[in-house]
């Protein structure tokens, strides 16, 4: 039977295995927090995917054609998305973004704080050499589906955070497509305030909520 961890334990837990700000990235995270933190965004990123409509054969062929070798990562899936955290960690390092690995799938999570001014969904100018970063690891390791999604606080009427949220996704999908990204690669999902990674009561759970996620997915 599958465990299902709940936002509230997957807290706990994080908060029992790790001393340092989850967006430090700096100090080592024990496998179990990292498997409790990795939860609410990337989950509902998954069932996003495995439910859209859209034909994600042709969509996958159009990015393998363009892809380095042109063929699918086939067995070695592990050893690709490995390579791809390890270059990654070493751009993002003292940047803010929190890497989250979970399987063969990859999860960065920028907080709003630093990505964004308040309620605004125009990427703060200092925040773009940290994006310019991601682009780089994302053109080398160019055979990963890339899922940008945006997500909120509970402050504020549930339509203004699902636009707020769509918005900064949109900002940071647009940005990567600027540096050389392929668009097809590129998927955008607002999640509102529906998906919180932390409890909304307290200012410390807002600012964790308050994020957009990028999600790498291997093309098989």
């Amino acid at each position: 039977m599958k465990k299902i961890i709940t936002t509230a334990s997957a807290l706990l837990l994080l908060q029992a295995c790790t001393t340092f700000d989850p967006y430090t990235g700096e100090s080592k995270t024990t496998a179990t927090a990292i498997g409790a933190a990795a939860g609410a965004g990337l989950g509902a990123v998954i069932a996003y995917i495995d439910n859209k409509d859209k034909d994600s054969r042709t969509r996958n062929k159009r990015i393998l054609a363009a892809a380095t070798g042109g063929a699918a990562i086939g067995g070695g899936i592990g050893y690709y998305m490995d390579a791809q955290e390890a270059k990654l960690r070493k751009q993002l390092r003292d940047s803010g973004v929190s890497i989250q690995r979970e399987g063969d799938k990859i999860n960065l999570i920028m907080p709003g704080n630093i990505t964004f001014a308040t309620n605004s969904s125009n990427i703060n100018t200092n925040f773009t050499s940290v994006l310019n970063s991601v682009a780089i690891v994302l053109e080398e390791y160019n055979k990963t589906l890339i899922v940008v999604s945006g997500h909120t606080d509970s402050y504020g009427s549930l339509q203004h955070n699902q636009k707020l949220s769509e918005s900064r996704a949109d900002s940071v999908a647009n940005y990567l497509s600027g540096q050389k990204i392929m668009s097809e690669r590129l998927e955008v999902v607002g999640f509102g305030e529906t998906k919180p990674a932390a409890n909304n009561k307290t200012a410390e759970g807002r600012e964790l909520n308050r994020r957009v996620e990028i999600t790498l997915l291997p093309i098989t």
